[in-house]
């Protein structure tokens, strides 16, 4: 049975949060045959993330040293058996219908690594704002990415947090970056250089805004940190595409 793997990085502030993701993973409905596997990994060992699991058999926990979501999320793909891995932080919220329209796109062109989809910021208040900036619904070519995130203030036109991807090119890219904040940026940049992508103009994330989230922080901000962290987002992303080497699908070379 082909199965997507959902992976979920969680600190103890934002356990709180993972029954309502749960709920929204329940609910979809995916195509004949396809399953999915909910990976929730504890970026910590604390005792404030248990509590608020829900009792699901296709739900696998684990825990380790703190080291941020990047580590986190690496840690959980020991445990991912999916042919296709799909990004839920515990905060956020899957549309109805995303992961059919994601495991769509990866299985009608095998030149395809990576889907994205459009987001809408959740307000504390249950309202949502959604990104002028989108792309049209469709193929994204190697390099658009980092052409747009390099000329638009480090800002990329497809948010990583709906990334879904390909479980071989992700562990060819060695998971995501080790960084302590945009870890997800420096994978999506990375997949962007080496392979095709897809976007989906349907919604397919509610991107929860509050308080306690990590990019909410002060340090997030820090000029110092975020101009090291974009330098070397920036420069692997160029490296990968001067190598030269394109993802096929199962013809990669």
């Amino acid at each position: 049975m082909p199965l997507i793997t959902v992976v979920t990085a969680v600190h103890a502030p934002g356990a709180r949060y993972l029954p309502e993701a749960h709920r929204s993973l329940a609910e979809q409905v995916l195509p004949d045959g396809w399953d999915w596997q909910w990976v929730v990994q504890e970026d910590g060992e604390t005792d404030g993330v248990r509590p608020h699991l829900p009792e699901d058999g296709r739900l696998s926990f684990g825990q380790g040293r703190t080291g941020r979501a990047g580590m986190a999320r690496t840690l959980g793909l020991s445990r991912a058996r999916g042919e296709l891995v799909k990004v839920l932080d515990a905060d956020d919220l899957l549309t109805p219908g995303a992961l059919a329209r994601d495991i769509a796109a990866l299985t009608g062109d095998g030149t395809v690594g990576w889907s994205t989809s459009r987001a809408l910021d959740l307000l504390p208040d249950g309202t949502t704002v959604g990104f002028d900036g989108d792309p049209g619904e469709g193929p994204i070519e190697r390099g658009t990415v980092l052409e747009h995130w390099s000329a638009h203030g480090f800002l990329a036109q497809v948010h990583p947090a709906t990334l879904c991807v390909r479980r071989d090119l992700l562990l060819a890219l060695g998971g995501w970056m080790a960084l302590p904040a945009s870890e997800d940026t420096g994978l999506l940049l990375a997949l962007d250089a080496v392979s095709r992508g897809w976007f989906t103009a349907c919604p397919g994330l509610l991107y929860r805004k509050w308080p306690g989230q990590v990019t909410a922080a002060a340090a997030h901000g820090d000029g110092v940190e975020r101009a090291a962290r974009m330098g070397v987002v920036r420069d692997r992303a160029r490296a990968l595409a001067a190598t030269g080497w394109t993802y096929r699908g199962d013809a990669a070379g």
